[in-house]
């Protein structure tokens, strides 16, 4: 088993050249531009996707390999996942070279080798540089070609960074440096990942409104924030691809990401000191400037502000960048209970609701917008420990007062108010549970 590290780029298509140039300028191993064909498998009920695992076949030459991903952590592009390598003589499956380790419960499911059948592929032309950086070996792989699936494609013109060995840090600074040429974005959506949604017919896909975070029992406040900051970077990458795609509504759900991301560096201020985010909070800052403007899709997602500022927040976030910054105390801290963290900060965010919006504000409701959407926001990832239909319907009252201010429907607003502030809280030590 192999543990794959690497950092996907989308690279724009009319800078291919000029980044190409660039590559050539550094101190490195270079392979002239192969074709490679990959075909992906799948079950009928999808039963590999389901279990977060991709099978695929690839071919180089006379050359041919079968890969095994199975679950891992995608944090902002950069793919943390095992993968198994076969090396075959044919390009026919071979599920059964595979370790019993690879399968759910120690073992490939029965059938299964008879149920996997082609379900799309990507061809295209791997140009390769392998770059000493820092204490890193880093393969830089240019891909040119196609995702086909059906009647369907997507191209590919991408950049993948894959450490070879040394330690990720230097994946992530090597990508800062790159960024630099304004010629590169990052992408979350693997090739794999592409096709699927092809095979499934191309659907335009829709936005995506923040929701409840759920979370795993027994979790940490530490888990709770990192799930938060990825669930925030998560709404930042998907929409950013559906705003370069055509959709215009996409945009003010990236500004809202990035919105999440501050409210959870003030939902945590009590255990992550100011000091630990300060320049992250300072990219931010220039990205929001970049992105509030009249400006494209394309240009603001190719914005070197924009996209050092998601660099550095992947940075942070995968490097656990708040550690440095914590006293013994709030090492002790971080490692409490989320769940009790939970409860105590709903009961916080749901008295400054009530108390802001306990009495009609006449003209003034425009000016609460910002501590509504806060408060919201922090509700939604704290939420995640209870029943979900009672939340929501918690939340339902708010989010529908938040719509009526911004649509201005002042019958609206006073109805919303009322509800939201009728009903009961739906956590523990409340006072009302």
């Amino acid at each position: 088993m192999a543990q794959e590290i690497e950092l996907k780029f989308i690279v724009d298509e009319a800078g291919v050249e000029a980044l190409r140039q660039h590559l050539s300028t550094l101190t490195a191993e270079h392979t002239a531009a192969g074709k490679l064909l990959n075909i992906y498998y799948e079950t009928e009920d999808n039963w590999l996707r389901r279990h977060d695992m991709g099978l695929r076949i690839r071919g180089a030459g006379d050359r041919y390999e079968m890969t095994l991903k199975v679950a891992g952590r995608t944090v902002g592009g950069l793919h943390q996942r095992p993968e198994y390598n076969i090396d075959l003589d044919e390009p026919t499956l071979a599920l059964e070279k595979l370790p019993a380790e690879v399968w759910p419960n120690g073992e490939m499911p029965e059938g299964l080798a008879a149920q996997v059948q082609p379900l799309f592929s990507t061809d295209f032309m791997r140009e390769k540089w392998v770059v000493s950086h820092g204490k890193s070996q880093i393969e830089i792989a240019l891909d040119l070609g196609d995702v086909k699936a059906g009647e369907h494609q997507d191209p590919i013109c991408e950049l993948e960074l894959e450490l070879l060995s040394g330690d990720t840090v230097d994946v992530l600074t090597l990508a800062q440096q790159l960024s630099q040429t304004g010629l590169v974005r990052q992408g979350s959506l693997s090739k794999a990942a592409r096709g699927y949604h092809l095979a499934q017919g191309n659907e335009e896909r829709p936005l995506k409104p923040a929701e409840i975070m759920q979370i795993a029992p027994k979790s940490t406040i530490e888990q709770g924030l990192e799930a938060a900051l990825e669930k925030a970077l998560a709404h930042w990458q998907y929409h950013e691809e559906l705003w370069v795609r055509g959709n215009r509504k996409a945009k003010d759900e990236v500004l809202a990401a990035i919105g999440q991301i501050r409210h959870t560096l003030m939902l945590f201020g009590g255990v992550v000191p100011r000091k630990a985010s300060a320049a992250l909070r300072d990219l931010l800052t220039q990205a929001e400037a970049v992105l509030g403007g009249d400006i494209s899709a394309h240009d603001a997602a190719f914005n070197v502000a924009v996209t050092q500022a998601k660099l550095a927040f992947t940075e942070w976030l995968v490097t656990r960048g708040w550690r440095p910054f914590l006293d013994a105390k709030a090492q002790t801290k971080i490692s409490d209970s989320f769940k009790r963290f939970a409860d105590t900060h709903l009961s916080r965010q749901a008295a400054e609701l009530r108390t802001t919006f306990a009495y009609p504000l006449g003209d003034s409701y425009a000016d609460q917008l910002p501590r509504l959407t806060r408060d919201i926001t922090c509700v939604q990832l704290l939420a995640g420990y209870y029943n979900r239909a009672q939340a929501d319907a918690w939340l339902a009252n708010w989010l529908g007062l938040r719509h009526a201010i911004l649509t201005r429907q002042h019958i609206e607003i006073e109805h919303f108010r009322n509800e939201a502030l009728a009903v009961e809280p739906f956590w523990l030590h409340s006072g009302k549970r």
